[in-house]
């Protein structure tokens, strides 16, 4: 008598179930796990927020949606970075659930789910997507266009064509790379036949039209501040260079999916000796213009992301992992062929459990034992709360009045600006980046001046003392880390800027 697990039965008569159990309890863990461990905004989020409540048309940081939505989270939630935690796994579940109903109409429900499970061992779909930020905000929006974009294509859907324009409009208020991605879309169209009698509708025309509508201030923000230009292109000396790092970029996406080779590995006929007993996944046979839409969205991206950001020296992927890679689950599945064998199901299930947690491991590893390892600092181990409160109540106790800016650190100004008064952030380095406050109106209004103190003396560094003559510094305050382990205190030097009488 053939045996079938519990959860491949579920797969086959309840699939949407299986997805959104996977998908939600992924979400907790990424929701519980930042509250419990983070004492700080991982990444770039304060920096982020102190940017959204500027409410600013553009900045250098890019288009300004996920800024907006993270400051109304954050005052939603009472100024608690629950609200932006909260935002970003709403934002990994809309994502899940719309490339499921994208998977369903490609490869049937019983496959899609499998999709899903081989999504979620993406590494770029765990700790970062705690981040939230523009590449966060522009997964969901890419999701929804890709499955609209197939309606439009392979079924021929022409109702889809407002919400497809909609959704462009918004992912160019969210991402710069929006114009590329953008693009990719419309060139599968072009070389395919029945992408090209879409396009030769008036169809195209309206939805050119609501995008320019919605992303317009952007668009203009962008040509009043001269940042239409490219970036200049690479010495053919530095080519070499830039060539290896577009090597390391296309080798940090194929360490993202190891989750998914280790998978398929493990799931191969090679190694299996009773093929017989093995459970299968039905489909129907899959639209020959359905595969090459999978294949080239689950290749184009990553290969053309990594290529622009190899060739420009940039960090990350353009786009960011997330997106370059959000099909390769279901290409994996698409490529598997009408019937998928689950084989040595249950070494499948601890590989795809560990492969999911594996991220909530290392960042709790990194959180509670690495300050023990050496003087390594973790970002996210700063007591935030704490020195946004000492600070703008030392500076209300002396000036009689709210803190209304704070300067120097970049990273510590940030934090600050968090505080319940929300300060506004000016980095006093590079003042154009933050134009709602210039170092003349910072210096009339007062503010607070901090910096990392290296003694007790609490001496600014030089570089603040030029920029801020006749800085007074206070006493140090010394901060505990989250684990000090071998760290010495958090010391923060800091200055008050006494506001000018009327």
């Amino acid at each position: 008598m053939r045996f079938t697990s519990l959860i491949v039965e579920l797969i086959r008569a309840r699939p949407r179930l299986v997805v959104w159990l996977v998908v939600l309890l992924q979400a907790a863990l990424w929701l519980i796990l930042p509250l419990l461990l983070y004492r700080s905004p991982p990444g770039d989020v304060a920096t982020m927020l102190a940017f959204g409540r500027e409410y600013q048309v553009g900045t250098d940081l890019g288009p300004p949606l996920a800024f907006w939505l993270a400051d109304i989270a954050f005052r939603a939630a009472g100024n608690h970075m629950f609200g932006v935690y909260l935002l970003a796994q709403l934002c990994a579940v809309a994502t899940f659930w719309i490339l499921f109903l994208l998977a369903r109409a490609i490869v049937g429900g019983q496959q899609a789910v499998l999709a899903i499970l081989l999504t979620l061992t993406v590494t770029a779909f765990s700790s970062p997507g705690a981040e939230f930020g523009p590449l966060v905000l522009a997964r969901p929006l890419w999701a929804l266009l890709l499955l609209h974009s197939w309606q439009l294509i392979g079924q021929n859907r022409r109702n889809a064509w407002f919400a497809w324009s909609i959704e462009a409009g918004l992912l160019l208020l969210t991402t710069s790379a929006a114009i590329g991605l953008l693009l990719l879309i419309a060139g599968f169209a072009f070389v395919t036949v029945r992408g090209r009698r879409m396009l030769m509708s008036f169809d195209p025309l309206f939805a050119m039209l609501v995008i320019v509508v919605l992303a317009l201030p952007w668009l203009v923000w962008l040509i009043r501040a001269d940042m239409l230009a490219l970036p200049s292109w690479p010495a053919v000396a530095d080519l070499s260079g830039r060539a290896l790092h577009w090597g390391k970029l296309l080798g940090g996406l194929l360490l993202a999916i190891s989750g998914i080779l280790v998978l398929v590995v493990l799931n191969s006929g090679w190694l299996n000796r009773n093929p017989e007993e093995t459970p299968i996944i039905y489909r129907p046979p899959v639209d020959p213009l359905a595969r090459n839409f999978v294949y080239f969205f689950a290749i184009a991206p990553a290969l053309a992301g990594s290529l622009i950001s190899g060739l420009f020296n940039l960090d990350g992927v353009v786009g960011g992992a997330g997106v370059a890679l959000m099909m390769s689950g279901l290409a994996v599945i698409v490529a598997a062929g009408d019937l998928v064998h689950l084989r040595r199901q249950r070494v499948l299930r601890t590989v795809w459990a560990l492969a999911v947690l594996a991220p909530a491991f290392a960042a709790t590893a990194t959180s509670l034992f690495l300050p023990w390892t050496g003087g390594t600092e973790v970002a996210t181990s700063l007591p935030a709360r704490e020195i946004a409160h000492f600070f703008g109540d030392s500076f209300e106790r002396r000036a009689n009045q709210r803190l209304r800016a704070v300067a120097g650190d970049p990273q510590l100004a940030a934090l600050i600006s968090l505080d319940a008064g929300r300060p506004h952030l000016l980095l006093d380095a590079a003042p154009q980046r933050t134009p709602w406050l210039t170092p003349a109106k910072f210096n009339e209004t007062g503010g607070v001046v901090v910096w990392r103190a290296s003694d007790t003396s609490g001496t600014p560094p030089a570089d603040i003392a030029q920029r801020f003559p006749g800085l007074v510094p206070e006493v140090p305050r010394a901060f505990e880390w989250l684990v000090t382990g071998r760290q010495p205190l958090l010391r923060i030097g800091w200055a008050i800027v006494r506001p000018k009488g009327p």
